[in-house]
């Protein structure tokens, strides 16, 4: 009988659950706050799946109490919640004393419990009055979220020490602008280049008050990543596919946070497209902007998924793609996609057909430590990682569970891929699995779930899947044990 060798996490290592204000808070209409772009977005026919909305969501604005001891029962060191813009200064007007309110008695609960506040002052949720007057195309919005950004600090400066700015800026200004399968849903190239720079300027602006403020805070942002490979890395077509996901995908906003610049080989693969875009946008950089966006950071976020395996060749039989089926189109995020195609390569998908590839967030640990965050003495988190699956309620044994396997299997291979990138030298310093609780899942609405908790939409009941009941053991044991069978999931 072989006997199983636990991988032991570095002391320091952080175990955590990440969800977002719109995603779980509800209260969509109460204590002052008005709507934000995904309520306006929400409306729009065909835009969501079912024309689901965040009105209720999972209640957390009611039920954060007993979210935060389901968070200490499972053991969570920190947990990452976002805070509402259209809750704490609704319209991006002046600050509502009830909105702010919340968020001191959810801090004030999981210092009480022993977790560490983790909070991302931007997960989408840009008031709609200011998306009226042109949203992160308006350079007036990167001044806006440095005052919001204040105004959470004076509310929990002496609560919360850890500040990410935000989250995935390539969703909220490709995905959202350019794409049109995110709020606000426009499908221009000029508005989404404009919004991806005026929201990282918004981010270094952000960073230096904060800074300014109290040296000891520790800042940051998080990004969603990727790992483009090339069907044939020697085929000039391909090579030439995979570089420009990377640099559409990553080096657009690594590459200004670390090194000032922009990636000068995809401005003039956008200039080709849009050469007006790309004027508009050289006229909105101004000078000094790409030092303050510069401004040095302390942590990085990195948000992994699934990578992206990419050619410059049509493929026979090409992979069905992992957006949400709405009635309402969606165009390329990719200013720069004619040309590129994605392959199948046989790994396992989930019911949203994203590739499973625990290996990928090794390597791109491994890139980002390397290229960017070593050089520059940040540290790295792993501040999002999950997958949807279809989840089954049973009654087992009198009582309520969910058994799910194949959650259960990537939570474990993707700690896998953290330990084998820590092992080798990358200094990444926590994991935040995706999400905590099922929740609404934007374009998809509730057709998906990614929580490790299942909610029961109509009654609020929280069931701990069997992912979380192995996330459980992990973080007692602060080990991962790779050998072991998947029985100890089911063992509440």
């Amino acid at each position: 009988m072989t006997t199983a060798i636990p991988r032991a996490f570095p002391s320091d290592f952080l175990f955590g659950a990440a969800t977002a204000a719109y995603q779980i808070e509800g209260a969509a209409h109460e204590d002052g706050r008005r709507d934000s772009i995904w309520d306006a977005f929400s409306r729009v026919p065909g835009a969501v799946i079912n024309a689901d909305n965040g009105d209720v969501a999972c209640d957390h604005y009611h039920r954060y109490a007993d979210d935060v001891a389901l968070m200490k029962d499972l053991g969570l060191q920190t947990y990452r919640f976002s805070t509402s813009w259209s809750r704490v200064r609704p319209d991006g007007g002046a600050v509502n004393p009830q909105g702010v309110d919340f968020y001191k008695r959810l801090a004030d609960e999981l210092l009480d419990a022993g977790i560490l506040p983790w909070l991302t002052l931007y997960h989408w949720d840009l008031p709609q009055a200011l998306q009226e007057k042109g949203g992160w195309a308006n350079r007036d919005t990167a001044d806006l979220f440095t005052e919001y950004a204040l105004t959470m600090h004076d509310a929990l400066g002496d609560r919360v020490n850890v500040w990410t700015t935000l989250n995935e800026p390539w969703c909220s200004s490709f995905l959202s602008y350019t794409a049109g399968i995110h709020a606000p849903g426009h499908y221009s190239v000029e508005e989404g280049v404009l919004a991806a720079h005026h929201l990282l300027l918004g981010h270094g602006q952000a960073v230096r008050e904060l800074r300014a403020r109290d040296s000891s805070l520790k800042l940051g942002i998080t990004l969603n990543l990727t790992v483009a490979e090339p069907v044939d890395e020697n085929d000039p077509a391909d090579a030439d596919a995979a570089r420009r996901i990377d640099g559409q995908f990553n080096r657009w906003f690594l590459d200004p946070i670390f090194r000032a610049q922009y990636p000068a080989d995809i401005v003039e693969d956008i200039r080709k497209v849009d050469a007006a875009a790309v004027a508009a946008w050289e006229s909105a950089v101004r000078p000094g902007d790409l030092e303050t966006i510069a401004t040095p950071i302390d942590t990085l976020g990195v948000n992994y998924y699934h990578g992206e395996y990419v050619g410059g060749h049509e493929p026979v039989n090409p992979p069905i793609g992992g957006d949400a089926p709405t009635d309402r189109p969606g165009h390329s995020p990719f200013p720069s996609h004619e040309g590129i195609f994605w392959h199948e390569r046989g790994l396992p998908r989930t019911p949203m057909q994203w590739e499973v590839q625990p290996e990928g967030l090794t390597t791109l640990l491994h890139r980002v430590w390397d290229e960017y965050a070593e050089p520059a003495g940040t540290v790295l988190y792993v501040t999002e990682n999950g997958a949807a699956y279809d989840d089954e309620l049973v009654v087992d044994g009198g009582e309520k569970r969910v058994h799910d396997a194949d959650r259960v299997e990537f939570l474990r291979g993707h700690l896998g891929a953290i330990l084998d990138a820590a092992e080798a030298g990358v200094d990444v310093r926590g994991y935040f699995y995706w999400s905590l609780l099922d929740n609404f899942e934007w374009a998809w609405g509730y057709e998906k779930r990614f929580g490790i908790v299942r909610v029961d939409y109509d009654t609020q009941e929280r069931t701990p899947k069997d992912s979380a009941l192995e996330y459980r053991r992990i973080i007692g044991a602060r080990a991962l044990d790779l050998e072991s069978a998947r029985a100890a999931a089911t063992t509440p």
